[in-house]
């Protein structure tokens, strides 16, 4: 990966803080290219519906209960990573957090090549362990980003991470996709032939992420007097009322965030039923849309973060807002496959400019020696709209009997919903009291 701008010490146009050398950005965005292959093969495309059709036979609840696997270990990071975050601030571990926590998503997901039909308990464990720990390592390393980037480039460095991720995504499903085909072509069926799409997934992962652990650089330095030792609802309450009293535009930025994170989850979740249920899309159509809509995220992760930088972080989320709500319009008013997949390029350009500038914007506030704590706290609001975005699509298709046009709808209000939140954050002012 070639980054645009100047070596550390070459000069005031670089982008980079000073001691911050490209290849360690490099390293910083290979984390990204290696944990995106996690959540594009084992949770979206793949995996998915191998629990649901082979794991658990297509029983009625072999649904409900891969959701509910999922939800658990959002909780579970819910609750947990404010008090893992200021752990790894007090002591200066985030290196050493982020590699547990790779270790353990990697071990765990090996683990589901051994679920066939019939185990469920084991495939259900080793998901929530695997997600649990794959978000813990998204939180770390995004942590990371006010230490590399200046203040006036973190949007652009968040987008060549992002973008990077996105990539990473398409190889590892394009590799899944040969093992798949070339699978078929002997007569194989899901049972044989998934194993070892989960072994080429984690193989990626695994070495693409070694750049970080080599390079990556730990600058912060040990924090004494902080209450990192608090229960974890303790915790929890401790930075409500720490953000509200002497953070408030972060909170507000939180708010804005989990809101809509929970339109963007439900494009993510079930993007692949919509395009089924409603387009009646086939496997490979599908397959392609999953190609499309990260090709598009990647393009506009990398281009709006150069844009971001220039026009300043709130108008240019507002923007993305705005095209997530125009995207919503197109998908429920489309009937026609060229008209869905106007949608489909829309969400993809949207997705990967929302998700880079929402972290950009977190790292501009979050007061510098308490990364990894405050970082955490924007994973909270992520994972907490992750719960409850796909829980209010499919509330909503239940009670009107399967009517997704009208879910995806509904999904546009957390779009509006979050414009209207960021309008009350003030950045100049949240940058006063962060730099104080």
């Amino acid at each position: 990966m070639s980054l645009p701008g100047q070596d550390a010490g070459a000069g005031g146009d670089s982008p980079l803080n000073p001691g911050v050398a490209k290849r360690e950005v490099w390293a910083w965005a290979m984390y990204d290219f290696a944990n995106s292959g996690y959540t594009t093969v084992i949770l979206t495309a793949v995996f998915s519906t191998y629990f649901v059709g082979v794991v658990g036979g297509r029983a009625p609840w072999a649904t409900l209960a891969w959701t509910a696997a999922l939800s658990l270990s959002y909780l579970l990071i819910m609750l947990t990573m404010p008090s893992l975050g200021a752990r790894a601030d007090a002591r200066a571990g985030k290196r050493r957090l982020l590699y547990t926590s790779t270790v353990g998503c990697v071990a765990a997901t090996l683990v589901l090549t051994q679920a066939g039909p019939g185990d469920v308990w084991l495939a259900l464990a080793a998901i929530v362990i695997s997600n649990y720990c794959y978000c813990v390592g998204e939180s770390v390393v995004a942590a990371f980003l006010p230490e590399l980037a200046k203040p006036a480039a973190l949007g652009r460095v968040s987008g060549w991470g992002w973008s990077f991720g996105y990539c990473g995504g398409m190889l590892t499903l394009g590799l899944s996709l040969v093992v798949v085909t070339l699978a078929e072509a002997r007569g194989a069926t899901a049972e044989h032939f998934v194993p070892w799409v989960i072994v080429v997934t984690c193989s990626v992962f695994a070495l693409a992420a070694l750049p970080s652990f080599f390079l990556l650089r730990e600058r912060a330095k040990p924090q004494a007097g902080q209450p990192e030792a608090l229960h974890m609802f303790k915790r929890l309450a401790y930075a409500w009322r720490e953000t509200g009293q002497h953070f408030p535009e972060f909170r507000r930025l939180l708010m804005c965030i989990a809101c809509y994170q929970a339109g963007i989850s439900v494009v993510i979740t079930l993007a692949a039923v919509y395009a089924s249920e409603v387009m009646g899309f086939t496997t490979p159509q599908i397959m392609l849309l999953v190609f499309t809509v990260n090709i598009g995220a990647a393009a506009g992760a990398f281009s709006f973060g150069y844009v971001q930088d220039r026009i300043g972080h709130k108008p240019a989320l507002a923007m993305t807002l705005v095209g997530w709500i125009a995207m919503v319009l197109v998908a429920y008013a489309a009937v026609t496959a060229p008209v869905f997949w106007v949608a489909a390029t829309l969400a993809g350009l949207c997705m990967g400019t929302t998700q880079s500038a929402g972290r950009a914007m977190t790292g501009a506030l979050a007061p510098a020696g308490r990364l990894a704590e405050f970082f955490s706290l924007w994973t909270f609001s992520v994972q907490l709209a992750a719960v409850i975005g796909p829980l209010t699509y499919g509330l909503v298709t239940w009670a009107t009997h399967g009517n997704h046009r009208l879910a995806i709808l509904v999904t546009g209000l957390f779009f509006v919903g979050g414009l209207i939140l960021l309008s009350r954050v003030d950045m100049k002012r949240g940058l006063a009291r962060q730099a104080a």
